[in-house]
């Protein structure tokens, strides 16, 4: 069964929620980057196992947990609520088949889920990384399934907030085929640090816009 990593920083509101859901069978890692809120002591009572990392950043809890990781097949995703760990399996699939070697889940948002401002930098991103390398895709979606030695063979170097964009601008480079499939997004539980504010949202534009240069 697919590890499933979960980079959290404070998540302790929708970690129990997040951790009850994941699939029978499937190992979640929990990637604790600094939380103050005792997320990580919450998830290792309800049976995740736990790793720390103390470089802040987004890609550096997600190449933690990759490199964790021991299954085939990893999965990443969100541990703020917004995202059901329920669709992991469904994403998961095409690469399970040997039908693609990096699967997105493109969000189907609830109402309230994903702010405008979020929105819209998503769409430019998307855009912008169609100009550049052909390559068409939907959302940029933080819900996501490739094998595990491959991830590691592209040795992504951002350590930020553009590793998800880094991720398919390297797959795309050495030939993976890409699919989108899609999930529920849904209100996110506490406050957020990226798209929930402008600020956030504006750092995560100014990391990609890094990687795509």
């Amino acid at each position: 069964m697919p590890d499933v990593i979960l980079p959290v920083l404070d998540e302790a509101e929708a970690i129990t929620w997040v951790l009850e859901r994941m699939p029978a069978g499937w190992h979640p890692i929990v990637v604790d980057n600094g939380s103050s809120d005792g997320s990580g002591d919450i998830a290792r009572r309800l049976g995740a196992e736990v790793v720390f990392e103390r470089q802040r950043g987004f890609g550096a809890a997600c190449l933690r947990g990759l490199q964790t990781a021991t299954s085939e097949i990893v999965c990443f995703m969100d541990c703020d609520g917004s995202l059901d760990p329920c669709d992991l399996a469904e994403v998961a699939a095409p690469v399970v088949a040997g039908e693609a070697e990096l699967v997105l889940g493109r969000r189907r948002a609830s109402a309230g889920a994903w702010p405008l401002h979020a929105r819209v930098a998503n769409f430019a991103l998307c855009a912008e990384l169609a100009r550049r390398t052909g390559v068409r895709l939907r959302d940029l979606g933080p819900m996501r399934a490739a094998p595990r030695a491959g991830l590691v063979d592209l040795a992504l170097a951002d350590r930020r907030s553009g590793w998800p964009l880094e991720m398919v601008l390297r797959a795309h480079a050495a030939g993976w085929r890409l699919a989108e499939v899609p999930v529920a997004y849904l209100p996110r539980s506490g406050r957020s640090k990226v798209t929930g504010t402008v600020r956030g949202t504006l750092q995560a534009v100014h990391d990609m816009a890094g990687v795509l240069r």
